[in-house]
């Protein structure tokens, strides 16, 4: 515990509930150690008039700590939506803020969250109530301790997540949190006096002035609100006077022997609970910390748990826990007062959830949920089939059509599965019972019924079934999501663990699947037409009531974006997509397949969405399809309707032209007017090659439908599963059509031809995220189409309608010639890891993080990526269009010499220098030496700084590190950088896009404002002799031979 920084105090309360434990201290207060309370004061006969000026000495604190793991969740319980949209932090937040205009002061507020809420908690109030997220001292965190052996009473261990092997240490760390974090010692030092704490699950707990008042003029040390038990209480811990010091005490039921149950649920004897509604005098609070040595003892609460809390057969362990109304035993002078039931309103148990979601709760003017007063005063008692509805998700999948109407309700008893809806209002008592394996619809009005609905008509073709299935292992998704071979995707369960894992996070981060539409499409590799039949019958299983699908299964990864972030209606609107690719990875039954999912932003899901998918494959343990389901005809655009047999739902299957979206924001983005005049040139002549992947029909509807050029432009665009046994990479070596078509060779040179070379030449990848741009007989690098287009940008309208470019970013493998056009034009400039997502945090800066606008905004990488705000993905097309717009500009003019490619290129390194530039890849190398080579310059990276190396300096050798501007995040090891005292760098990375053995590529670049017209393999020749020195490539992977020179 010292080890991982436990305050002292932490470490001292926790040294004293283990000492109870060894000894032999079960915890148990039995009953004949105990007598029951006799009458309380009841705050509505408390006659003391207010005293507002107590205000300035009270702090609020909510209990936050709790992940409501036992209602199967997995984030901060305070996060679950309570009420019209609203969680509990929310109405919590609202509660203060309404407080506080109420009295006309700054009442202090904090919550005290655990290691496991604290992240969840702290972003949402910094998303939405900035203003408390401000605030000094909001935050005090709970302690955590360590889950002890059930057997050898040692500290607990699991290997799969140590994480596992803590727990927190019960509300009753209040008190070592309070003083192990300097909190308490501040308060008092502020001038505060009265703490009231509650747990942030009760929403009826509000600071009320009267009760404050009455607390302060009896000069209680501790006072504990209680409520009178009902039948619904018995189960609950209550208060009791110790017969040996008539002390207040608290009895938990794991305090509770199992021969004095039935005195301890008897709520004629023992009448009062604890409603954790707690008043705390914090400099009597002080007084007994300094008497106990810097911690209050409390009695124990021993628990019996599992060390992995989703793996029943893990390691039994014993959590060791206090609680906070505990300390009323050791506070002299403790009172307790009881308060009405408006002030309890906590959340235990979905039966207590679906209430507070229900008509039977309103949410008063100050926010607080109170019964509604057509329940007569007395709420509904609900009792859901504890099996059948333990977990938050087996609710809302019950409930997913809407909440039912209890507000007339007595009594609901439910056994078994069944669906309820906006439309189902219960009357009276009521008694659901449902025997089959099958969820049944309850609908209309049910009054004082006892219904047996077994028999009843189900779901028909969208009755979900619950498939076992066990771990996976190698299932963690990179920055592209996940990437095999295709037989190891069409293995069995394989693809199902995934996208269930996948559908599981998506609904933990807050997304609901039966609101909006989920896309589905690839770049029609093998396997996409049946992998796209099973994500629709699992998405129909876990409740996804819209499909758009690609045309014969066919999106673009762009276009994926843009249908997402463009095709309406608003009520229609996309949450999500799977894209079912593995980019410019070779395709076909022996070769690869993927898959990946994009957010509501359009853009690749978040790192936090990634990590649970993973931890989600680690543990699944079933996954939900609708295997009767019919098969989607996704040749044939159109609507497929489904109803369930009962009528209950339906689900809309729509098959959607794939080019439509994308190719309608193409046109609202650049001049398509000015473009068609260059291309009708006579001297202009243009080759588009989808190297028979996704692009194809997308380069159709644009040079051919669009802007009228005949087919014989586009090369290789009958998509084809196989990729007609290519490599989709547009690069020299695998676009050899293309390249040999405008006079070059894999190399970039310069070639001799027989006939006619093409203006302009351009390649796409397997999913058209990726480009090439060729001029006649000229290779265009990445890098340097990247800096041609910022620094043209204006010649775009898309740009130069909103007051031109704000900020442009790159990969920091891409050349440093875009820094320079960045640095002319005053622009904030980024240099990210590789991948796009960090791309995407720069471009929702304001929309979604609330930070500075950098759009327009225009970014790329090295390997032939490149884009814009438009959407949040690379976009091969785009690139394409863009060059054609900057010809175009530079070319209105056809009388006169067309203005080639070369020429702006070779007129943009007259104006800013030239970076020459090339990449190696060493594609398929063995994953464990390429590793040990990267570590080995990784250890190396102090002892070369500094070092001569031929005739350049390293002025740092470094292992490239990324700090988000933007969420904060951090990336680090994204790649061994030598930067040279020149400004020449060498770079070596380890490719996380591979489907299969290790990718190392090796980045050479070398500025120039001189000799711009040298071979660039000329140019670098020194580095690279350099550069395969450094990295000793052939002693750890055999060869020094690259696969592609870029």
């Amino acid at each position: 515990m010292e080890k991982e920084g436990i305050a002292s105090s932490a470490i001292s309360a926790f040294e004293s509930t283990f000492k109870s434990l060894v000894s032999g201290n079960t915890g148990i207060i039995p009953e004949s150690t105990i007598t029951p309370v006799p009458e309380l004061v009841h705050t509505d006969s408390i006659s003391t008039a207010p005293n507002s000026a107590l205000l300035s000495e009270t702090v609020v604190l909510k209990l936050n700590g709790g992940l409501g793991t036992g209602m199967g969740l997995d984030k901060a319980k305070s996060l679950l939506e309570v009420k019209n949209g609203d969680t509990f932090l929310d109405l919590t937040a609202k509660q203060v803020m309404c407080m506080r205009k109420e009295f006309g002061q700054n009442v202090k507020f904090m919550l005290m969250n655990s290691f496991s809420t604290s992240d969840d908690t702290l972003e949402f109030f910094e998303s939405k109530y900035p203003s408390l997220a401000a605030e000094e001292g909001l935050e005090m965190l709970q302690n955590k301790v360590p889950k002890i052996d059930a057997t050898t009473l040692v500290p607990a261990t699991c290997e799969s997540d140590p994480s596992n092997e803590w727990c927190p240490p019960g509300h009753g760390d209040l008190y070592a949190a309070l003083i192990g974090s300097g909190r308490l010692d501040a308060l008092l030092a502020g001038g505060y006096k009265y703490m009231f704490v509650s747990n942030s699950d009760n929403l009826g707990a509000t600071l009320d002035l009267k009760i404050l008042t009455h607390f302060a003029t009896t000069d209680a040390s501790f006072m504990m609100e209680c409520c009178e038990r009902t039948e619904n209480d018995k189960k609950g811990g209550h208060l009791a006077i110790r017969n040996s010091d008539k002390h207040l005490v608290l009895r938990e039921s794991a305090m509770c022997a199992d021969e004095d149950e039935a005195e301890f649920q008897d709520i004629t004897k023992h009448r009062f609970f604890n409603t954790n509604n707690l008043w705390i005098r914090l400099d009597k609070l002080k007084e007994i910390v300094d008497k106990f040595g810097g911690f209050i003892p409390l009695p124990m609460i021993l628990n019996n748990k599992t060390v992995d809390p989703k793996d029943d057969k893990s390691q039994k362990v014993i959590q060791l826990e206090t609680a906070m109304g505990a300390a009323i035993e050791c506070f002299d002078g403790a009172s307790a007062v009881v308060v009405p039931r408006t002030r309890f309103a906590p959340v235990k148990k979905c039966n207590d959830l679906l209430l507070l979601r229900s008509d039977a709760y309103v949410i008063t003017d100050d926010f607080r949920p109170v019964l509604n007063p057509a329940c007569g005063g007395s709420a509904p008692v609900v009792a859901l089939d504890s099996k059948k509805y333990k977990m938050v998700g087996q609710l809302e999948e019950a409930t997913q059509d809407g909440i039912p109407s209890l507000v007339d309700c007595k009594r609901l008893t439910i056994k078994g599965v069944v669906r309820m809806g906006r439309s189902t209002r219960f009357v009276g008592d009521v008694s659901i019972t449902n025997k089959s394996d099958e969820s049944k619809f309850i609908s209309g009005k049910i009054e004082d019924a006892t219904l047996d609905v077994s028999e009843e008509i189900g779901l028909g073709a969208l009755k979900p079934t619950v498939v076992d299935t066990a771990p996976i292992a190698g299932q963690k998704p990179g920055t592209s999501g996940l990437r095999k071979k295709t037989k190891e995707f069409m293995s069995e369960n394989y693809l199902n663990n995934f996208v269930q894992s996948v559908l599981d996070a998506v609904v933990a981060g807050g997304t609901s699947l039966s609101e909006g539409t989920l896309v589905v499409g690839g770049d029609g590799r093998y396997y996409n037409d049946k992998a796209i039949q099973t994500i629709i019958k699992m998405g129909v299983a876990n409740g996804v009531k819209r499909f758009w699908i690609g045309e014969n299964g066919l999106l673009s990864t762009p276009a994926v974006s843009a249908m997402i972030r463009e095709r309406g209606p608003v009520w229609q609107k996309a949450f999500g997509a799977f894209i079912l690719t593995a980019s410019h990875n070779p395709g076909g039954p022996e070769e690869d397949f993927g898959i990946k999912y994009n957010t509501q932003n359009g853009g690749p899901a978040p790192e936090y969405l990634m990590q649970a998918t993973y931890a989600n494959t680690t543990s699944i343990k079933n996954y939900k399809i609708c295997a009767d389901f019919p098969e989607i005809d996704i040749a044939t655009p159109g609507c497929t309707s489904v109803a369930a047999d009962d009528g209950s739902s339906s689900v809309v299957v729509e098959v959607v032209p794939s080019t439509q979206s994308h190719v309608a924001l193409l046109k609202s983005i650049f001049d398509f007017g000015a473009i068609k005049s260059l291309l009708e040139r006579e001297d202009f002549t243009m080759i588009y090659d989808s190297m028979h992947g996704v692009n194809g029909p997308f380069s159709k509807a644009v040079f051919v439908d669009e802007l009228g050029q005949p087919e014989s432009v586009l090369m290789n665009h009958i998509p084809k599963d196989d990729f007609n046994g290519g490599h989709a990479d547009p690069n020299l070596t695998y676009a050899k059509e293309l390249v040999a078509l405008m006079g070059l060779d894999k190399k970039g040179n310069k070639i001799d031809v027989s006939g006619s070379v093409p203006s302009f030449g351009a390649a796409a990848d397997g999913d058209g995220d990726r480009n090439m741009i060729l001029g006649s007989q000229f290779f265009v690098t990445p890098s340097d189409s990247l800096a041609v287009l910022v620094a043209n940008a204006n010649c775009i309208p898309f740009f130069s309608t909103q007051g031109g470019l704000k900020a442009v970013a790159r990969s920091m493998p891409t050349s440093g010639a875009v820094d320079l056009v960045a640095k002319d034009l005053n622009l904030d400039f980024f240099e990210t890891p590789t991948g796009w997502k960090f791309f995407g945090n720069l471009m929702d800066s304001k929309c979604i993080f609330k930070g500075k606008d950098y759009t327009p905004f225009i970014c790329g990488e090295e390997s032939f990526g490149t884009g814009s705000d438009h959407v949040r993905e690379k976009d091969g097309i785009w690139a394409v269009l863009a060059w054609l717009n900057v010809l175009a500009a530079h070319n209105p003019d056809s009388s006169k010499a067309l203005v080639t490619v070369e020429d702006i290129v070779k007129k943009h390194w007259a104006t800013y220098g030239r970076n020459y530039y090339c990449r190696w890849d060493f594609e398929g190398m063995d994953a464990a030496g390429a590793n040990a080579m990267m570590n080995k310059m990784r250890e190396s990276t102090e002892a070369n700084t500094g070092r001569t190396v031929g005739s350049y300096t390293i002025a740092t050798a470094d292992d490239f590190k990324y700090v988000d501007p933007v969420d904060g995040s951090v990336a680090q090891k994204q790649g061994i950088r030598f930067l040279m005292s020149d400004g020449s760098r060498i770079i070596f990375r380890l490719s996380g896009t591979a489907g299969s053995g290790a990718t190392v590529r090796m980045y050479i670049e070398q500025y120039e404002t001189e000799k711009l017209d040298l071979a660039v393999a000329d140019a670098l020749k020194e580095l690279t002799t350099i550069a395969l020195s450094l990295c000793d490539i052939k002693t750890f992977c055999g060869t020094e031979t690259p696969t592609v020179i870029t």
